[in-house]
């Protein structure tokens, strides 16, 4: 059977497990799951989770974010941003989809819609009254 380039890493986890402190940044053609600390960017072209244990300080890139950690820094979820009810999130996010279950710690500021651009400063923009 032949694989195109654009399936490989597909379904492929990459896994940061508890007790594993990794510094840099981690680019991934499939998911991520991270248990572990995580001190840089994390780009992924499928999905991104940060288990209860796990912490990550830096920036996350990914179609799907599940946070149930802590993170501090912006989040891009192209599709969707899942903060679970332990979850810790410090930093803004952009994401088309947001849900935050009860219990949830969110301080930041967020940006829902098509546009997948960092959210700007709180204040007053032109035309808002």
């Amino acid at each position: 059977m032949k694989t195109r380039p654009n399936d490989l890493g597909k379904d492929e986890v990459t896994i940061i497990s508890a007790g594993v402190s990794i510094e840099g940044k981690l680019n991934s053609n499939g998911n991520v799951r991270i248990d572990g600390d995580v001190r840089g960017d994390v780009v992924a072209t499928g999905n991104v989770t940060v288990g209860e244990n796990g912490e990550v300080n830096g920036e996350l890139r990914a179609s799907v974010v599940t946070i149930g950690g802590r993170v501090n820094g912006t989040i891009h979820a192209k599709e969707k941003l899942v903060l679970e009810s332990k979850a810790t999130l410090k930093g803004d996010l952009v994401t088309k989809i947001l849900v935050i279950e009860a219990g949830a710690n969110f301080e930041g500021n967020s940006s829902m819609g098509g546009s997948l651009e960092a959210p700007k400063s709180p204040g007053i923009q032109p035309g808002l009254k």
